[in-house]
């Protein structure tokens, strides 16, 4: 019977981890953080009711008692997710267990169905963040985890004709089971972290930390291919290199990185911003057709940068920092990189009509 009883626990961990192994590669090949966050809260219960049921398939039957490690998904979902997903994640082992009857029916759903989900659920830390990149505490997990196995076994040797060896032997393959599921998790979540770090900071420019070109090229190629009007705008810092020149490098980043600040807090909520390079900015307003607008809207940053209280730029030859821009807007079959050029080309009328002052392009 010995060897018997730990090949099955052997069988039902190797059964948990393997599934466990696949739902992480799925999830990650679906990525539905971002895209469905309700959905991935129904996947999640919906993949821990099959993992339980399957768990509970093929149990080891003594003196008419069905044992296997049924608690160790919904005491994990409950503690990662909260009571709710560790209630919808119990209903079919419930049912089933239910359904299945025997001496200990009772017992077996209170104590491995119901309890789990409630302990875990007790120590279940609630996030703001997403989810499901959440590395798991496994301190605080396995403490909750032994606190509750604890529980079950001493409720189980005095409810139930399970044999002191037996429940020995499933708590130490459930919590190793236990175990192994969050080391799985905390593993494939650092990748998807460090994966998702890596692709912000690939699109972001690492002075300013706004997007760089290239990020913003791609956006804006998007909502074209969509036919949506767009309206560029470009500008640069006027006598920037007299800047440079007069107070030094590392004054000279700190006004881009705060030239930066500043058109995050102009930009709305649908517009895109990078830095394209070196002193110069650029913007795009989406849905942008009333050149009234944009106009009012560049004018309205260019008095804003105008009226910024930059250090030392009253040794700038107009007394203070400013900005040119050029806009242009899409239209008549343009292609980005045209109306990227019209703008810069605006700029450069900006520039050679005295600086500090909005052209939109004319054609």
């Amino acid at each position: 019977m010995d060897d018997k009883l730990l090949f099955f626990f052997l069988e039902n961990m190797a059964l948990i981890i393997a599934l466990m192994y696949m739902a992480l590669r799925f999830k990650e090949s679906l990525s539905l953080e971002k895209k469905h966050p309700a959905l991935l809260f129904v996947g999640y219960a919906l993949f821990i009711n099959f993992l339980t049921f399957s768990v509970m398939y093929h149990p080891f039957l003594h003196e008419g008692m069905r044992i296997d490690l049924r608690e160790v998904p919904l005491f994990l979902i409950s503690y990662i997710g909260g009571w709710k997903v560790g209630i919808l994640s119990s209903i079919l082992p419930a049912v089933y267990r239910i359904y299945l009857g025997g001496p200990t029916v009772f017992e077996g759903t209170l104590q491995s169905i119901v309890l789990p989900v409630v302990i875990g659920a007790l120590f279940h830390v609630k996030k703001t963040a997403n989810t499901s990149l959440v590395l798991i505490n496994l301190k605080r997990m396995m403490t909750g985890f032994v606190l509750f196995e604890l529980i079950k076994t001493v409720a189980f040797l005095l409810s139930t004709p399970i044999t002191p060896f037996i429940a020995t032997v499933m708590f130490v393959f459930a919590t190793i089971a236990a175990l192994s599921m969050a080391l799985m998790l905390n593993e494939e979540n650092r990748k998807l972290l460090l994966r998702k770090e890596l692709e912000f900071l690939s699109n972001q420019d690492p002075m300013t930390h706004l997007p760089n070109i290239r990020f913003f090229k791609n956006r804006v190629q998007k909502l074209l291919m969509k036919d949506e009007p767009v309206s560029i705008v470009m500008f640069d810092v006027d006598y920037f290199k007299t800047y440079n020149d007069t107070h030094g490098h590392q004054k000279g980043d700190a006004v881009l990185r705060t030239l930066g600040q500043l058109l995050k807090e102009a930009a709305g909520k649908n517009d895109l911003i990078a830095r394209y390079g070196g002193e110069e900015f650029i913007l795009c307003y989406s849905g942008a057709s009333d050149a009234d607008r944009v106009n009012a809207a560049a004018e309205h940053f260019r008095k804003t940068v105008q009226d910024y209280r930059f250090e030392g730029e009253e040794q700038q030859p107009e007394g203070n920092l400013t900005i040119s821009l050029g806009v242009s807007f899409s239209g008549s079959g343009k292609t980005l990189e045209q109306i990227i050029e019209e703008a810069d080309q605006a700029l450069y009328q900006s520039k050679k009509m005295g600086r500090n002052r909005v052209t939109v392009w004319a054609g």
